[in-house]
């Protein structure tokens, strides 16, 4: 899966950055290096789901699939 980001600088110092596609995934950094590790794990966070939490009948299937 590809996904655009947009990196912002910060007045105070540091970068933040925004992934418009999955509204409300943000990040920061002091540096580019450890805002690009915090990027990886925003978004690892917004798109995992604990799918014990969504109800599931015998007449559903639950897939994985890759974009």
């Amino acid at each position: 899966m590809k996904l655009k980001v947009v990196v912002h600088e910060a007045e105070e110092g540091g970068y933040w950055a925004e992934a418009p596609a999955i509204p409300g995934c943000a990040t920061q950094g002091e540096t580019f290096e450890e805002l690009l590790g915090n990027l990886y794990e925003a978004i690892e966070g917004c798109l995992s789901v604990d799918i014990r939490d969504i109800p599931v009948s015998d007449k559903n299937k639950v897939m994985e699939i890759a974009v």
